[in-house]
């Protein structure tokens, strides 16, 4: 019996060596990610002007593609990573949030896509970030440390390996006054451009040359990682895309959904064995758009495995992919929500050369405090000339409230400072961008219109199935948010029904709505003396509060305290928080006095608690 048994067993492994070998020796490419990040177009010479030379991902654009459209499908670290290992928008699955509170789950019967990669035999290896607002399941990676390389896969078996550059990252830009006066630059400060939001200083200078010297590092430091690849003998079987992980990162662009915030460089090269998988001739720039949806479907197209039906994104290399098919994709969605501490909800879509922006909270400007952006010098450099009254109208947008929505023409504005909404010339290009992004935010669902506290509570174990369950419910929502695009007097009735509404969100976002028209909805000052009062769900108060506050009928402070003592959740005390700061930010006059003491102490206790960062801020202790 133990004889045959050691047969089975041993007929079972030359089964399985054998199908290893097979599966093994098929042709199928090698696939390597360089990611840089946190930069956009703007600091390449090869997108450019003024940008810098990066002679390593200009050798791979020779031999590949350059990609004109890339779009990060949010402008921050863990939201953006979390869209590529997904496929999938994060407002539909509710990770659009930087960073998570909790972790929530992928789809069910969708897994992040290195996994069937692994199922076809690949070896995938990840150096090293992750930050992913999922859990992750088992079988993702082979290896994601530091230490992971391809080159501990079995003998002949294909890799997909991404490899992760942090050099050019947002806090390499936190040097002090001191650094900066003994350290020189590379790069000549004085023939660097400024953005024309940016003052043109000193400090904007430097920090322009410096964060261009870091471009000429991390391209070193990717030429030493290919030449690695090139001893090892594998640059003709690997596929290699450079791409940079989201936009930025000086002040105004990582964290916020403008094109310097979400306009990414991406490159793609492709040895002679592999150049049939383009749709092009090699040293070609594709028009195309492109998202971070669409890069896990296009290497699994590329490897030829097939893309599950459930994600977003679409392949935009290998079999199938035809160039006129390509560049007549002219579309990217993005979002932006949380960040650290500061909450906002803005939703962009861009078709072509047009850009369609909606403000959800307007008034909640962009250079709202947020403590980790503001160690940058320039970033206070840049408040300080706002408060003194030193910025030209295009350097003051970033701390005044925004439009509800905006419409920009990118090819005569690249910036974003031509608001073209309230244009004649332009009224069916505003009615047409601001359908189709309705019918995109009520058609994925988006889960971003409950607040994260209500959203961590209620359905953080599956997000998406009871998006896909609400949806009609979430239309709604949306809908009563919408009432801020109409006249004052058009959207009258319909936000006296939603303030009335049995449902707290209706409530919720009505208020939302009446602070988005500011001085206009004074009338509803004595129902929102009511609300914060008396209305049952503590953030609709905290809501209604804020309302009273920018109108300035009401000091907030004894209703706010309140709210934050009720707090149930971290986040939910967070947003309540967030309403303090942008009184405090706003400089209305309101003395504001929050106690900490009043919430839990282990919300006090991590140095990166929101709640922490707030108190912190309003107590003066930064």
């Amino acid at each position: 019996m133990k004889t045959k048994r050691f047969r089975l067993t041993l007929l079972a492994t030359m089964w399985a060596v054998l199908g290893t070998l097979v599966l093994y020796s098929a042709e199928r490419p090698n696939i390597l990610w360089l990611t840089s990040e946190d930069n956009s177009v703007h600091y390449l010479r090869l997108y450019s002007e003024g940008g810098a030379p990066m002679p390593t991902v200009e050798r791979l654009a020779e031999s590949g593609l350059v990609f004109e459209h890339a779009f990060s499908n949010a402008p921050v670290c863990s939201t953006a990573r979390s869209t590529i290992i997904s496929s999938c928008y994060g407002p539909r699955l509710f990770s659009q949030h930087h960073r998570r509170e909790e972790l929530v789950p992928m789809p069910e019967g969708l897994r992040m896509f290195p996994w069937y990669l692994r199922q076809a035999g690949y070896y995938t290896s990840n150096n090293y970030k992750e930050d992913y607002n999922f859990i992750k399941s088992d079988g993702v990676w082979d290896d994601s440390s530091r230490t992971a390389s391809y080159r501990n896969r079995e003998e002949g078996q294909p890799f997909f390996h991404v490899q992760n550059f942090h050099t050019t990252h947002e806090g390499r830009l936190h040097f002090n006054k001191k650094q900066m006066a003994n350290r020189k630059t590379k790069t000549d400060p004085k023939t660097v451009p400024v953005f024309p939001i940016h003052p043109d200083t000193e400090t904007f200078r430097y920090t322009n040359a410096y964060y261009r010297d870091l471009h000429l590092k991390v391209d070193r430091e990717m030429g030493a990682f290919l030449k690695q690849l090139e001893e090892d003998g594998l640059m003709d079987d690997t596929i290699i895309f450079y791409y940079g992980d989201h936009g930025g990162v000086l002040p105004g662009s990582k964290g916020y959904a403008y094109e310097r915030g979400l306009h990414v460089p991406m490159v793609v090269y492709a040895p002679e064995k592999w150049k049939h998988l383009l749709p092009t001739e090699r040293g070609s720039r594709v028009e195309g758009f492109v998202e971070f949806v669409d890069l896990g479907p296009t290497v699994l197209n590329l490897a030829g495995v097939e893309v599950p039906e459930k994600v977003d994104g679409e392949a935009f290399l290998g079999k199938g992919v035809e160039l006129g098919e390509l560049n007549q994709r002219n579309r990217a969605f993005a979002y932006a929500d949380r960040f650290d501490e500061k909450y906002d909800l803005v939703r962009t879509l861009r078709i072509g050369n047009f850009k369609y922006m909606r403000n959800f909270q307007p008034y909640n400007f962009d250079g709202l405090q947020n403590n980790y952006r503001y160690k940058s010098l320039a970033y206070k450099e840049w408040r300080k000339l706002y408060n003194e009254g030193k910025l030209n109208e295009a350097q003051k947008l970033f701390f005044e409230p925004r439009p509800a929505e905006a419409l920009y023409n990118l090819d005569t504005d690249p910036f974003e400072l031509n608001n073209l909404a309230e244009d004649p010339a332009y009224a069916s290009d505003l009615l047409r961008l601001r359908k189709e992004l309705q019918a995109q935010l009520k058609g994925m669902p988006d889960l971003g219109f409950y607040p994260e506290s209500f959203a961590l509570e209620k359905f953080a174990d599956n997000p998406e199935a009871y998006g896909q369950a609400r949806q009609e419910a979430i239309a709604r929502l949306i809908d009563v948010a919408d009432l801020s695009l109409l006249p004052f007097e058009k959207a009258q009735k319909r936000i006296v029904r939603a303030l009335a509404s049995k449902n707290p969100w209706k409530r919720y976002w009505g208020l939302i709505v009446c602070s988005s028209f500011g001085e206009e909805a004074k009338s509803f000052a004595a129902k929102a003396q009511e609300m914060a009062k008396q209305d049952d769900t503590n953030l609709v108060r905290a809501r209604a509060a804020e309302f009273l506050a920018l109108i300035k009928e009401e000091n907030p402070s004894s209703v706010l305290q309140e709210c934050l003592r009720n707090s149930k959740t971290l986040p939910e005390a967070s947003l309540v928080l967030n309403t303090a700061v942008l009184l405090k930010d706003l400089n209305l006059g309101y003395q504001i006095d929050l106690d900490r003491n009043e919430v839990p102490a282990d919300w006090l206790e991590d140095k990166l608690s929101n709640v922490l960062r707030r108190f912190d801020y309003l107590d003066g202790k930064l």
